[in-house]
């Protein structure tokens, strides 16, 4: 009994002191980053969660500001590759060079590419063909790439924040559905609200702009990431994960989601939702999750995990609206 109430007390000290540190990371975050708190919130759950992020906004919207900030206050190396229709597989994972040394023997060097990083911004990840598209999300999926039969590990933590235009579709190629399930959490990037906007005009147009500082560091967000799936999650929050995920899927006896949803989320989204709403909860300074967390990341995780009959896109629904009517179930 005393080994049990010392490791309470140990979890309890722990996420005291992860909670301080991702307030001050949101502060900071906040210094660059006008407006957008949904967005922040879910970028900062989905890195507790330990996994990646699919950005969808128009440009403009702070994607590319928010992911360097985030590698600022978080402590993390950051990468940046610009995908293009070009764009090849080793320019991401790297590639093996002929070398020639000074007694004129000849042997193999590794170049890193920029997937060697703890924070890799992917941008426009929708503009590569679909070999380099499968080359990184395999990296994403195992944390290390092979070139010429070498396995080699991928930094620790790894995450890669991928954005994608969702109005230029031209030369573009979208993400299959089973590459789009290695995210764990898609985020919507929306228009700023006219406060926001206006402190951004002033902040950011004149000679001196705000800068982040670091808050947290590499080895501290991975112990934050071990808390997250340490945190106890009470039956209540377990059953309504299972309700919404199961709910979803069509064939279940549910007319309304037979005769609206093509294909519904897998198992691999209750798992996504019981890490995300473990993580939401850290970051709001709780111990436990709720079920108001889950209703909060559902759109998050199951919007890139479901697709819509062909009759719900001929009246013109929206794959959230379906989400929304599942929510209200468990709210």
């Amino acid at each position: 009994m005393t080994t049990i109430n010392q490791a309470d007390e140990d979890i309890v000290a722990r996420a005291d002191l992860t909670t301080d540190h991702l307030r001050r990371t949101r502060e900071e975050i906040g210094r660059v980053i006008f407006g957008q708190e949904t967005v922040v919130e879910t970028a900062l759950v989905t890195l507790l969660a330990g996994g990646h992020a699919l950005l969808i906004g128009v440009p403009g919207l702070a994607k590319t500001k928010l992911v360097e900030t985030l590698g600022t206050v978080l402590g993390l190396g950051t990468a940046r590759v610009q995908f293009t229709p070009d764009l090849m597989p080793s320019d991401i994972l790297g590639s093996e060079v002929l070398e020639e040394a000074a007694g004129g023997s000849r042997a193999f060097r590794f170049i890193r590419g920029p997937v060697f990083t703890q924070l890799l911004m992917a941008d426009e990840i929708n503009r590569a063909s679909p070999r380099t598209q499968s080359a990184l999300l395999q990296a994403m999926q195992e944390h290390h790439v092979t070139v010429a039969g070498q396995r080699h590990d991928l930094p620790r933590p790894f995450h890669v924040l991928a954005t994608q235009n969702p109005l230029e579709q031209e030369g573009t190629y979208p993400l299959p559905e089973a590459q789009l399930d290695r995210f764990l959490t898609q985020v919507d990037v929306e228009y700023p609200d006219l406060e926001s906007e206006r402190r951004m005009l002033v902040a950011t147009t004149g000679l001196d702009a705000d800068v982040a500082k670091p808050v947290m560091s590499a080895d501290e967000l991975m112990e934050a990431q071990a808390l997250v799936r340490q945190i106890p999650v009470g039956q209540s929050v377990v059953d309504a994960i299972l309700n919404l995920v199961r709910t979803g899927r069509p064939g279940h006896g549910d007319r309304e989601i037979d005769e609206t949803v093509g294909w519904g989320p897998g198992p691999r989204a209750s798992q996504a939702l019981m890490l995300t709403v473990r993580a939401r909860a850290l970051v709001q300074g709780r111990l436990s999750p709720s079920v108001d967390d889950v209703v909060a990341m559902a759109k998050p995780v199951l919007q890139h995990r479901m697709a819509l009959s062909f009759a719900a896109r001929a009246d013109g629904m929206s794959i959230g609206e379906v989400i929304d009517r599942l929510t209200a179930r468990i709210g």
